[in-house]
């Protein structure tokens, strides 16, 4: 820091929603945040406590230190947080500490929990107003390679900063909608990735600021096109060895990937509130797009829920699977945590994986697919909040307090979007009735 003339310290770590919360120290009093922590209302803070037990305690992590390259008028670094009780106990409400408690379960396993995202957002021209279909910085379109001008020139310069804060990018392109871009993040263990994460979507919004533009993480801001999702490319390694490959088997995938697999889909229903939190993201899974309306998996098949990448099937190390539906909007803390979990319970049960959807799933008849056993994800938030609150596995991996804060939340969200009389009933009923 004296060798940087860093000036100011930013702490930073998430509410139960995934939205980042931030507190500035001097230098001069990060020894002291170091050894005691930095006190805060937690009562303040999104789910994390109530009134009259509202202290807490913010403990940086030396190891997550960066610049933040914005701000270049006075050397400002960060650092993400792991939120305590006074007496010096993990927070039962920080989303951190909830997926390191995963962790350490796929730990005491022998596992190690590797992440690799494909991050899809928009750009926007200003303003964006609220309640008014926002104006895409362009109109390209899947992997367009055209004079794109702003859209490019934002890729561009969002990759060099990630990469001047450690995060390593490993491709980019335009994505399929007007506006829509993607980066995608070299793997690295969840919890780094779900910093990560936090990081990017800062540095996303923070360069199109800088650029007059607007960047959202929304999962379906336009009726008739695709939404943004966060497909995300997993992976179990025992020390230094793919546990997800087997050079014998045709798909390339062990038996502890095929039970890895099996426990995703049982669980899919139930975990789907939380990779899925908004109301606005079931508007992304009804079905095309790329986004994922149905409980299957299959290979080359990009309606499944769950698919089985083949791009280097005799590579140990590529060996993978790729889970569709989560959101980029998502919690990553807690999606990485009850998407781990789904899976260790697949392998802890020995759940066999059922037949593959070879077919579109989008195309074959309701009939075709209950003779497969391929079941619906939630159609909206309520049927999502539905199956989340009778998990088990769900209940305990986030902890009690998250877990009843989490469906009192989503409930409310639900409850107030009911209510809402929308555009297209004004537009459809009104001039009818």
């Amino acid at each position: 820091m004296e060798e940087r003339d860093v000036r100011f310290v930013r702490l930073w770590f998430t509410d139960v929603l995934g939205f980042l919360k931030s507190v500035a120290i001097a230098p001069a009093e990060l020894e002291g945040a170091f050894s005691e922590g930095v006190g805060f209302d937690g009562s303040a803070i999104e789910g994390y406590a109530r009134v009259y037990e509202s202290d807490m305690v913010a403990h940086p992590d030396p190891s997550s230190f960066q610049m933040l390259p914005w701000r270049t008028q006075s050397n400002t670094a960060r650092m993400f947080c792991d939120i305590t009780l006074p007496d010096g106990s993990p927070s039962f409400a920080d989303p951190r500490h909830v997926l390191k408690r995963a962790l350490d379960k796929a730990s005491d396993m022998g596992f190690t929990f590797y992440i690799h995202p494909e991050i899809e957002f928009f750009l926007f021209k200003p303003p964006v107003v609220p309640g008014i279909e926002p104006t895409p910085l362009d109109m390209g379109g899947y992997f367009d390679h055209t004079t794109l001008g702003d859209g490019t020139d934002f890729r561009r310069d969002a990759i060099q900063m990630l990469e001047r804060m450690g995060i390593s990018v490993e491709f980019s392109h335009h994505e399929g909608a007007p506006g829509q871009h993607e980066i995608d993040l070299r793997y690295a263990d969840a919890l780094t990735m779900a910093d990560n994460i936090m990081t990017f979507r800062v540095v996303m919004k923070e360069v199109a600021v800088s650029q007059g533009i607007e960047a959202s993480f929304m999962p379906k801001p336009f009726t008739n096109h695709a939404g943004s999702g966060m497909h995300t490319h997993m992976s179990l390694f025992e020390g230094d060895n793919n546990a997800f490959y087997d050079a014998a088997d045709q798909y390339r995938l062990s038996k502890t990937g095929k039970q890895f697999v099996a426990g995703l889909l049982h669980h899919a229903a139930e975990i789907t509130a939380v990779t899925n939190q908004w109301v606005n993201s079931y508007k992304r899974l009804v079905g095309g797009g790329e986004a994922p309306s149905f409980i299957c998996w299959g290979r080359n098949n990009r309606s499944a829920l769950v698919r089985i990448p083949m791009f280097k099937p005799d590579k140990a190390s590529s060996a993978r699977i790729e889970l569709r539906s989560i959101d980029s909007a998502a919690n990553p803390y807690l999606s990485y945590a009850v998407i781990l979990a789904a899976g260790l319970s697949g392998i802890e049960h020995e759940m066999e994986l059922p037949e593959e959807a070879a077919d579109d799933a989008w195309s074959m008849t309701d009939r075709e697919r209950r003779a497969m056993g391929i079941r619906n994800l939630p159609h909206n938030l309520d049927e999502a909040i539905r199956e989340m609150e009778n998990s088990e596995l769900v209940a305990e991996t986030l902890g009690e307090h998250v877990f009843d804060y989490f469906l009192r939340n989503k409930r409310a969200e639900f409850e107030e979007y009911r209510r809402h009389v929308t555009p297209h009933e004004l537009t459809t009923l009104l001039p009818r009735l």
